[in-house]
């Protein structure tokens, strides 16, 4: 790889250094991610120089001194969409030992069923008693069924890129709040959302802004999707301790309907 050779700034040594100046409580092995659909022998080939990088970051990591006494290394499983290149990668990073490990090389394009389909292999495939965290996912949907797949912790910009550009997630499924139909609209974003927002600005208000391209627009809907999330999340870990997470499964499905625009 191009980013393997002293001759370029960024390696594996570099990445747990700019982590360590950042301050980073959570640090991420430095990892190749491959794009959808590459042949299996590109998957190998990045797959096993992820694993080397792995390896260095780990040896990276640990000469940080007092911030590698304070903070986690996760590493990142490869291997695209194959179960076998999938085991591999675990079987490497749990050679090397990390604090967490994460879910590498998803929600680049595959669709929801082949990333489902690949954690229904692949959290299993890591130790259970370690975090398992799914880079870069995803939708209210993705994330209930990660989380029942075996996932514990996630990252995305949906909430936040999304409500910049209109769309909110409700109880009920997503809409764009810039549609004609929300020009009058007295009700709240989410009749089930406890935000301020939703506590305070109607739908027809909160169009007019995004609408006219007002700031204020962009920072309500923002509220209100990181509102929405954080309230999904607090849900499933209150259902979890409860036992109870099967039925809240079964319910969210049942009132959130991807794709059609609540009016």
């Amino acid at each position: 790889s191009h980013l393997d050779g002293s001759k370029h700034m960024l390696s594996p040594e570099r990445s747990m250094e700019i982590q360590r100046l950042l301050g980073s409580d959570i640090v991420m092995a430095f990892d190749e991610c491959p794009a959808n659909g590459v042949s299996r022998d590109e998957a190998i080939k990045s797959m096993e120089l992820s694993m080397r990088w792995a390896k260095r970051s780990r040896d990276g990591f640990d000469s940080g001194g007092e911030h590698a006494a304070r903070a986690a290394l996760f590493g990142i499983q490869q291997g695209s969409l194959d179960e076998e290149l999938r085991k591999r990668s675990a079987d490497a990073l749990i050679d090397i030992g990390f604090d967490g490990y994460a879910v590498g090389g998803l929600a680049v394009g595959e669709g929801q069923e082949a990333m489902f389909g690949c954690l229904d292999y692949a959290p299993d495939q890591l130790p259970a008693d370690r975090p398992r965290y799914l880079m870069g996912v995803g939708k209210p949907d993705d994330l209930v069924g990660a989380v029942e797949r075996g996932i514990d912790m996630f990252d995305c910009v949906l909430p936040t890129r999304s409500g910049r550009n209109g769309q909110a997630f409700t109880h009920h499924g997503p809409i764009n709040i810039r549609n004609a139909k929300f020009a009058e609209d007295q009700g709240p974003i989410d009749d089930q959302c406890t935000c301020p927002v939703c506590a305070t600005w109607t739908r027809a208000y909160v169009h007019h802004l995004i609408r006219s391209g007002e700031i204020l627009g962009a920072m309500l809907m923002t509220q209100h999707n990181l509102h929405y999330y954080q309230m999904l999340m607090a849900g499933m870990r209150a259902a979890i301790s409860q036992g109870r997470f099967a039925t809240f499964a079964s319910d969210f499905r049942r009132d959130y309907v991807r794709g059609k625009d609540q009016g």
